[in-house]
């Protein structure tokens, strides 16, 4: 038994302490952090402009409404129909093949994380009554103005849990960023088991990712008792 524990302690110390390998991880970790960050971003200015633009595209519009309705429609349809592997693959080698990989990453993820999010924006806006529109077009506000300001603020709570849903989902999806050549948390500590030789170094990565997601989780659980509270209030 202590021959097992002394041998896992210097797998240990070998993995993170011995030549500051633990730099290495602080090195994937940032990585990991910047794209899940920058990509979420970018995610939610495309999921919130794609769902808004396919409730203004609804049924019984005209000609160009129901054009950009489709070219909505078929965006989400082709990013939610293909592996993020590809289509990481397909920017880093066509699209963006100049680009940097960390560059390419969180293009790669902001535009297939904005699929998701459309559909869970649009989801959280259709759950609204549509009493609040009509009633805000009644008093003279505008579209545009009635939707930023009485129907998106209701729809907020219902739209929470599938951005932080997708929040987390992005963060594990990032392990895939060393396939083009980017040192993520996962690539870094799949670096270091090539050297150490031990499995080490991928659950010392795991564990970050789990306390990562916690983490997270507590924060949607404390939002929503606040907007929970607000609401009551």
């Amino acid at each position: 038994m202590e021959q097992m524990l002394s041998g896992w302690l210097d797998d240990i110390y070998k993995a993170t302490i011995y030549k500051d390998r633990w730099l290495v991880y602080l090195e994937g970790l940032g990585n990991t952090l910047l794209i899940t960050v920058c990509a979420l971003v970018i995610g939610i200015l495309i999921g919130l402009t794609v769902a808004l633009l396919r409730v203004w595209c609804g049924p019984g519009k005209n000609g160009l409404q129901k054009l950009v309705g489709k070219v909505c429609s078929l965006y989400t349809t082709i990013i939610r129909g293909t592996p993020v592997i590809v289509q990481l693959l397909i920017l880093y080698t066509v699209a963006l093949a100049s680009a940097d990989g960390l560059v390419v990453c969180i293009v790669g993820f902001g535009i297939n994380s904005g699929a998701y999010l459309a559909e869970g924006a649009r989801s959280g806006i259709g759950s609204v009554d549509p009493g609040q529109m009509e009633a805000g077009r009644s008093l003279g506000l505008s579209y545009g103005v009635t939707m930023r300001r009485i129907v998106l603020p209701q729809a907020v709570k219902n739209i929470l849990p599938a951005l932080f849903n997708e929040f987390i989902a992005l963060l594990k999806e990032t392990s895939i960023a060393g396939y083009i050549a980017v040192r993520d948390l996962t690539k870094a500590a799949d670096g270091v088991r090539g050297i150490t030789f031990n499995s080490v170094p991928l659950y010392l990565a795991a564990l970050v990712y789990l306390g990562l997601v916690i983490a997270i989780t507590a924060v949607q659980k404390r939002v929503e008792r606040r907007l929970a509270q607000s609401d009551r209030n």
